[in-house]
């Protein structure tokens, strides 16, 4: 059941306690999705902080956030690393008690995201560990399907990060 205080909105720079709070969250349930490991995080100042959450206001950029009343309860994120390869999907994370397709924070997300993308390219990557077989599930069942290229994955474990794209017209 979708929660109906539901609010899917960019992030400010004012945003940053919340921001901070969300990421280190997302850093907890699952280390391996993110390309940052928890011990950084919390290193990170204020300023940083105010940087991460002013992507959302940030041109070529985009953070989005779901905030159930007063919790905030999942992000996605973009940026482009370049303009071939065009927009690229990060910082995915939805609450364990908000997944699922009842709850539709996901989805709910993702369009806000592919809305931001189009203005960007026809298409919208992602990138996901080869050991986290749940997320590319999930990522499948969302219109992604893998490219067949990969990168090696910056953190221990290491392994491979896994191509990903959806087209978006």
């Amino acid at each position: 059941m979708r929660p109906h205080d539901l609010v899917i909105r960019t992030t400010t720079e004012d945003d940053w306690p919340s921001v901070r709070t969300l990421r280190l969250e997302m850093l907890r349930d699952y280390p391996l999705a993110y390309a940052e490991t928890l011990e950084h995080a919390l290193r990170v100042d204020e300023a940083g902080w105010r940087l991460r959450a002013a992507r959302g206001t940030t041109p070529g950029q985009a953070s989005i956030v779901a905030i159930d009343g007063d919790r905030w309860v999942g992000h996605m994120g973009g940026y482009l690393p370049d303009a071939a390869t065009g927009p690229l999907l990060v910082g995915v994370y939805v609450a364990p008690d908000y997944r699922g397709d009842a709850a539709g924070v996901t989805r709910l997300l993702l369009e806000a995201v592919e809305d931001w993308a189009r203005a960007y390219g026809d298409t919208l990557r992602l990138e996901v560990h080869e050991d986290n077989p749940r997320a590319r599930r999930f990522y499948e069942k969302l219109g992604f399907t893998l490219t067949g290229r990969s990168r090696e994955y910056e953190l221990e474990p290491g392994g491979l990060e896994l191509e990903m794209i959806k087209p978006l017209r």
